[in-house]
């Protein structure tokens, strides 16, 4: 019984995560299947395990090995990781807990609450990034950051030259910068001579 409380909290769990928080943020349909399915498969692992000798080191050492699998079929931004994370996290905690509990339950809410509030889109809303390709070899970085600051609207932060082209005379950027306050920034895509 004990059991399937834990599943049932769990499922409860990766819901509220899943189709709660980050779809309606992102709407990235094809992650919200793996999150299911690899928020399902630790789940099923973690409770076999749960009931065995090794339970609890070896549940440890699979989530090690699967925080290891940097997921190669596509590139999938920070953020999306951290779903991966938690859905990892969620399963183990529901899979080897002794008996399911308000521990439990608040465990679950914790890493749930505590992605709803670290990927809120008002959190650092004026705070943004792009990696630009820009179609001017720039190598005095006063004049590269006034550029990018008159080209993006907001004041740099942080860039990082990731390439300067003499011959094909461009510059790749990535910047980090705080949009203007009330200002919608213009995406860099659609200015001319410019590539996002």
């Amino acid at each position: 019984m004990t059991t399937l409380l834990a599943v049932a909290m769990d499922l409860v769990a990766i819901t509220l995560l899943t189709f709660g928080v980050y779809f309606p943020r992102h709407r990235r349909r094809d992650l919200v299947t793996a999150f299911l399915g690899v928020n399902i498969g630790v789940l099923a692992v973690a409770t076999v395990l749960g009931s065995t000798t090794v339970g609890a080191g070896l549940g440890l050492g699979l989530f090690g090995v699967l925080s290891i699998i940097r997921l190669r079929s596509d590139e999938i931004a920070q953020h999306e990781i951290a779903y991966y994370f938690a859905a990892l996290a969620l399963g183990l905690i529901a899979g080897l807990g002794q008996a399911p509990d308000l521990t439990t339950g608040g465990l679950m809410l914790l890493v749930i609450a505590g992605l709803w509030l670290g990927d809120h889109p008002s959190l650092f809303r004026r705070h943004r990034s792009r990696q630009l390709r820009l179609d001017v070899a720039c190598i005095d970085e006063d004049a590269l950051r006034a550029h990018l600051e008159a080209l993006l609207g907001g004041r740099v932060t942080s860039m990082v030259v990731r390439q300067v082209d003499l011959v094909n005379d461009s510059t790749l950027v990535d910047v980090r910068y705080l949009a203007a306050a009330g200002r919608v920034p213009q995406e860099p895509g659609l200015r001319r001579r410019v590539n996002a």
